[in-house]
């Protein structure tokens, strides 16, 4: 027994060293043939031993109760957010950011990607999306319509009719997005110049010429004129000419190689109407005369101030001819006009009274001549500037005058008194006639001519 008791004593001992509860021990210690497993036991580390289910007085706990160590141990690592795994300093895990339920590690918020990839979440953005492809969202014109093909480049062309200037109607219909329709550029300018002057025929033939192959191709001005000749009996009604002018603009597409030579030979003779016939043989004349592709430049003639001033002034000096011999101020006043120079029109002036001084006393060359300006002063044809220049013209080239004609002063001062009394002349013209007068020695001013003085500095 004394060995017996030995042995329980130092099973006691190392019970006592790994923390073995008492109640284990003594009932290991009750059976002395089981003293090698109780050994065997005891070298299990203290956290197996934890796990068996003791009552207070050393009594087995009933399984269906839990035991007071798991309440005990559920109670104290509720919050235990310190490492299980026996290893380590025993600092939170993972530096307090893991767990359930927790916000994470202190600061992290700032080295995180904020963004989201969930679609359905209210902060998703596309655009921070490195999986979504970036989309490209470009302006898009919606094609217009002929009739607003026809709105659009009627503003532009009438704009273009006033300024002459090809790179601006270039730009604007650069803007615009014609789709199939662009061939309703070339049939809206022609179709506008049909019922125009020469002057703005030429400006369509150019500014056709300056679109072709920025603009419009080969094919677009083939359709415009295959709609052209196809409209030419209604184009008729508004422009007689039209089969005349429609063949020159044909002509003249090719000699500035809009249009291609053989359209005008393939169409010829197989037109849907007479007057599409006689546009294409007009067309098929025009280029069929020698050096015919270098007339055609000048096909619509030479216009408005293009005209060297000489032309002008011969053409003026004619049309004064002619009104004095037939009296038809109508016919006169549509001359003026088709000259296209309303800037030039103090030339017409300046030579109606060089021929009134010249005829001398011819008093019906006088009158005629103040009825005609009277005419055109009152319809504005001839502007107020423009009859004051004309007449200041002749002031200042009195002098000369009278070497040629002694009597131009009062020749002069009589046509401005009937030119007065129209209505033409106002005062203060009448004050700058009798100041250009000449004075000569007899009167003490050594034959010097007064100066003239301007109207802006009386």
């Amino acid at each position: 027994m004394e060995k017996e008791n030995f042995e329980v004593e130092e099973m006691l001992e190392q019970a006592a060293d790994t923390s073995e509860t008492p109640a284990a021990l003594a009932e290991g210690a009750g059976d002395y043939g089981q003293s090698d497993r109780l050994r065997r036991k005891a070298k299990h580390s203290s956290k197996y031993l934890g796990r068996l289910d003791v009552g207070m007085m050393g009594s087995a706990v009933p399984e269906h109760l839990p035991s007071t160590s798991q309440a005990q141990r559920a109670a104290r690592h509720a919050h235990d957010r310190k490492s299980r795994m026996g290893k380590g300093r025993g600092l939170a895990k993972k530096g307090g950011g893991g767990g359930k339920g927790t916000w994470g590690k202190p600061g992290c918020e700032l080295d995180s990607d904020m963004s989201t990839r969930d679609e359905k979440d209210p902060n998703y953005d596309s655009g921070e999306d490195s999986n979504v492809k970036a989309v490209v969202v470009a302006e898009v014109q919606p094609e217009l319509t002929v009739a607003e093909a026809h709105k659009e480049v009627e503003q532009v062309i009438k704009e273009y009719f006033e300024h002459g200037d090809t790179h601006e109607v270039i730009v604007s219909l650069e803007d615009l997005n014609f789709g199939k329709n662009k061939h309703e550029i070339v049939y809206k300018i022609i179709s506008m110049a049909l019922d125009r002057k020469a002057t703005q025929r030429e400006l369509a033939s150019r500014v056709i010429a300056d679109l072709y192959g920025l603009v419009l191709s080969t094919n677009n001005i083939v359709d415009a004129f295959d709609k052209l000749q196809h409209d030419l009996p209604d184009l008729t009604l508004d422009a007689p000419e039209a089969p005349n002018f429609l063949g020159n603009f044909m002509a003249r597409a090719v000699a500035d190689d809009c249009l291609p030579p053989k359209y005008v030979q393939v169409y010829k003779g197989k037109a849907d109407n007479g007057a599409a016939t006689a546009a294409f043989d007009r067309a098929d004349i025009l280029l069929s005369m020698k050096h015919g592709l270098v007339r055609l430049d000048n096909v619509w003639g030479i216009g408005g101030g293009i005209r060297p001033v000489k032309t002008l002034v011969k053409k003026m000096v004619l049309l004064l001819q002619e009104f004095v011999s037939s009296g038809d101020i109508n016919e006169a006043t549509r001359c003026l006009v088709d000259l296209e120079v309303p800037h030039f029109h103090h030339e017409l002036v300046y030579e109606a009274i060089i021929m009134v001084i010249e005829h001398g006393d011819d008093e019906r060359s006088a009158t005629m001549m103040a009825m005609l300006l009277k005419s055109l002063y009152d319809t504005l044809i001839v502007t107020p500037v423009q009859m004051a220049t004309g007449f200041h013209r002749v002031i200042e080239e009195l002098a000369d005058l009278s070497l040629d004609v002694p009597n131009a002063q009062s020749f002069l001062e009589r046509f401005a008194a009937a030119c007065r009394n129209a209505g033409i002349v106002d005062n203060l013209l009448k004050k700058n006639l009798e100041r250009g007068r000449k004075r000569f020695i007899s009167e003490g001013d050594g034959g010097r001519v007064k100066e003239f003085v301007p109207m802006g500095d009386i």
